[in-house]
């Protein structure tokens, strides 16, 4: 069909995005949710296959990709940006409200868009819609941070355009498939990837910008960005097993810095880097089981992470604050908020009867089933973690503990709703899989509720829970207390700018000593040159034409290089 572009529900995302901008303030919220509750009406009705080929300048674009991969990851986009939208119903801001829209749109057309240019195009807008979520803050700092953010968000769509680039001159193709890091195109296209899935080393741009944006816009970032990277993935690298190694670390690390943070909203952004790591693990892993799992588990996480940023995002609303040293006491005047917060926290925790438990043990097992055993410890031990700074430390510090003294109002009844919404989908997929299962790429021969998951996981929630209690009764617990934690960023904002200006006084007393020995040396051949007129000097000689030339050069070479220093 000559216009099946035109079926994508990515466009339909984007001009809803662009009227947003002009349509009435009452307007804007319910566009928020019809609009991808219609798009997700539109991206069930299409058959599998390749739509919306078109020619360009000579290249072969394929706008539309339907496929067992690209589903499930459409619906779950489509899914969280109907929730963000009914959590920020309440917001006349029509700059927040069309970016949402435009951002979750350009990542539904990357995942379904099946070359490598149309997913340039859509990666980049991804970069420019999602920092104004930053900037909606209007604040000093967000301005800064969001700069910050762009600069490392384009680097990723020039290092992904450069590798597309490269790989066209090689194979003659920019069909997105599998790429492999076997050529130049492929490794630059892997490092793109891997910024925007926040790699070790590359991840502080995350947690950088994620808690400095505003109460709803720091929803919506979570859901995509992230995750499109982690379908980027296994889409181009599925089976590499370097993205073993990677995920393994990407579990293990951001644990130390979450349970020493005091802003909660940076915790959960430590968190959702953890998180981000036994997805990637799966796309290693590389067999149908493992990608079956990385894809469950960016479906299921992508809602309880949103839950849990939508709680926090409610303290923010009605305190003022998430510092964890601030919080205390609010389940008494948040007493939804605190519920829906819980079963977030369950959920992120992987307790059984939760959304969490039937995705992640789907990781577990296919490493366990490919005898990665070293692996599936660091797995064990990150799943523990996770209970210790997103499952217990998020609720308790910021709902109970000490009674801070403050007395709120609720949380707004759309962000209630959302929240609720959201609940019954994470309890619902962990009671009742079946129907996820169902849509997950490939054929699904998988129980996750046998006596050993569910004994190994209680067994394991509960030393953590007992570790966090013997830790915090005996004062071992790191106190919640107003703090700045150094993370690898130190090294790019704080040392390297350091030794930029080092090097700079290096290259300043550089510059004056050869100027001053510059006009020392002319000073000298001055001096040479007046002495030469007198009676008997050089210059009152008759010279040959040999000796003149060889003057004039040596004169020519000092203006040259006189007149290129200064």
């Amino acid at each position: 069909m000559a216009n099946d572009w035109l079926m994508n529900p990515a466009l339909l995302m984007m001009v809803a995005g662009l009227l947003a901008t002009r349509l009435p303030a009452r307007l804007l919220g319910p566009l928020a949710v019809l609009t991808p509750a219609l798009g997700l009406l539109m991206l069930w009705q299409l058959p599998d296959g390749e739509h919306g080929v078109v020619s360009l300048y000579g290249f072969t674009l394929t706008t539309l990709r339907v496929d067992g991969l690209s589903f499930v990851w459409g619906v779950i986009f489509h899914i969280a940006a109907m929730l963000a939208g009914l959590y920020a119903w309440h917001v006349k801001d029509r700059m927040q409200q069309s970016a949402a829209l435009i951002y979750a749109g350009a990542a539904i057309g990357a995942v379904l868009a099946g070359d490598l240019l149309t997913l340039f195009l859509y990666w980049e807008l991804t970069a420019i819609s999602s920092v104004l979520l930053i900037w909606a803050s209007r604040t000093a700092r967000a301005y800064t941070v969001g700069l910050r953010y762009l600069v490392i968000q384009v680097i990723s769509g020039l290092l992904l355009m450069a590798g597309a680039i490269i790989h066209y001159r090689a194979t003659g193709s920019l069909a997105f498939n599998h790429l492999g890091l076997d050529s130049p195109g492929g490794l630059l296209i892997f490092l793109a990837f891997g910024i925007k899935c926040a790699f070790p080393l590359l991840h502080n741009w995350l947690q950088d910008a994620y808690p400095e944006a505003t109460v709803t816009g720091t929803v919506v970032l979570s859901a995509f960005t992230t995750k499109l990277a982690v379908y980027a993935l296994a889409r181009g690298y599925a089976g590499e097993e370097i993205l073993i190694t990677i995920g393994a670390l990407m579990t293990a690390f951001p644990i130390f810095f979450a349970v020493i943070e005091n802003d909660l909203r940076r915790v959960l952004s430590y968190s959702l880097n953890n998180q981000l790591g036994f997805m990637v693990v799966g796309v290693g892993l590389g067999t149908e089981l493992a990608l079956n799992g990385a894809a469950a588990h960016a479906f299921a996480h992508i809602l309880y992470k949103a839950l849990l940023f939508m709680s926090m995002g409610a303290v923010l609303l009605r305190v003022g604050t998430v510092k964890a040293s601030e919080l205390g006491g609010l389940y008494k005047s948040m007493p939804w908020t605190t519920a829906f917060c819980i079963i977030g926290a369950m959920s992120i925790s992987a307790f059984p009867l939760f959304s969490g438990f039937v995705t992640k043990s789907m990781i577990l097992t296919a490493a366990a089933v490919e005898h990665q055993w070293l692996v599936w410890t660091v797995l064990l031990f990150a799943s523990a973690g996770v209970l210790d700074h997103s499952g217990i430390k998020v609720p308790f510090f910021s709902f109970f503990y000490h009674d801070a003294g403050h007395r709120v109002k609720e949380a707004p009844w759309n962000m209630l709703l959302a929240m609720g919404i959201t609940a019954l989908l994470c309890i619902g997929i962990g009671i009742w899989p079946d129907p996820l299962y169902a849509i997950l790429p490939f054929p699904v021969d998988y129980a996750p509720y046998t006596s050993y998951h569910v004994i190994t996981q209680l067994q394991l929630l509960m030393f953590a829970a007992l570790a966090f209690c013997v830790l915090l009764r005996n004062g071992w617990y790191p106190a919640e207390i107003p703090s700045t934690n150094l993370d690898f960023d130190w090294f790019y904002r704080r040392l390297l700018p350091a030794a930029l200006r080092r090097l700079q006084s290096f290259v300043s007393a550089l510059d004056r000593g050869f100027r001053s020995g510059a006009m020392k040396l002319l000073d000298v051949v001055l001096a040479k040159l007046a002495k030469s007129h007198g009676p008997g000097g050089v210059m009152s000689r008759n010279l040959s034409t040999g000796t003149m030339v060889s003057w004039l050069s040596a004169f020519l070479a000092l203006y040259l290089f006189l007149s290129f220093y200064w």
